[in-house]
């Protein structure tokens, strides 16, 4: 299905008071709940709307269409997004962004789980973006190779940008507004990386040499196509782990000692495996604090 066929098919299945959201929504890993607020709420399954099918546990595969409470601001919520570790074009990961503009979304808020890159991160803590590193479209992957549609955007988009500032200072003071520690929300860049596997401990190295603040496997290609099409952005990176850099082992000096027979005082490994439920777990108990943050955002528009 084309990006005018969703439009219309969307627009065919909503009421007069939803088929033009101005805000879209992107729900990260388990960050779903942020649609719970919208009133006269309608989900639309992907399946019957053109999209691919969201295949990661915590993703749902639907757009939730809503007015925001008591100012009923309509809005659009995508439940569920799509990756390029699943098998997808970029054109797919970013299609839902083509439509949005269409439907007729000026800003889109997006959300994400991350790893801390950036030593003394916590655990739980929120980073507004203000800055990516996109590692794939420095190589060889980036969702505006091909032809340019000319009627979104430019054919050589500028970056520099890509994060409003306005946004994030509007991000500051619905923090400050609904009483969220001053220490949990903070600024910083994200380093996007095709994924799925989680980073070695030379790749988080590299990252912070880089002055990533958090790393992800996804959002990167939505901004990008966000921008294109001329919309405002602004992202919540969560930190549901931190990456791994432990101490190395040295088989060498093991075996250097095991054969002079020599007692070699070996430290407890440091390590630890990061797993999909702990972004999960993370997700599920600071899913309040976004949703907040993002409900007094958008009741500045």
């Amino acid at each position: 299905m084309s990006i005018a066929e969703s439009v219309q098919k969307i627009q065919a299945l909503l009421p007069d008071a939803l088929r033009r959201p101005i805000c879209g929504i992107v729900c990260g890993s388990g960050l779903s709940e942020l649609a719970d607020t919208l009133v006269d709420r309608i989900d639309l399954a992907y399946s019957d709307i053109g999209f691919a099918a969201a295949t990661v546990h915590g993703h749902a595969s639907s757009l939730a269409f809503g007015l925001l409470s008591d100012k009923r601001i309509p809005v659009v919520c995508q439940l569920g997004r799509f990756h390029a570790y699943e098998g997808y074009p970029l054109s797919t990961v970013t299609f839902p962004m083509r439509v949005m503009s269409k439907l007729g979304v000026q800003t889109v808020i997006i959300t994400n789980a991350a790893g801390g890159v950036r030593p003394g991160l916590a655990v739980g803590s929120i980073v507004v973006l203000r800055d990516h590193i996109s590692l794939p479209s420095l190589t060889a992957m980036n969702p505006l190779i091909g032809p340019n549609i000319a009627n979104a955007g430019p054919r050589f988009p500028s970056m520099s940008d890509a994060y409003d500032f306005e946004l994030r200072k509007r991000a500051f003071r619905a923090a400050r507004k609904i009483g969220l520690p001053r220490d949990v929300l903070t600024e910083g860049t994200y380093a996007w990386v095709s994924g799925p596997t989680y980073e070695t401990k030379a790749e988080c190295r590299f990252l912070r040499a880089a002055q990533a603040d958090v790393v992800g496997m996804s959002t990167v290609p939505e901004v990008i196509v966000a921008r294109h099409e001329g919309l405002n952005v602004i992202v919540f990176s969560l930190v549901c782990n931190a990456v791994i850099d432990a101490p190395y082992r040295s088989a060498e000096e093991e075996e250097e000692a095991e054969y002079q027979g020599k007692e070699l005082l070996i430290a407890e490994p440091i390590e630890a495996i990061t797993t999909h439920q702990e972004v999960l777990d993370t997700s599920a108990r600071r899913a309040g604090d976004i949703r907040a943050l993002v409900t007094e955002i958008v009741y500045t528009f």
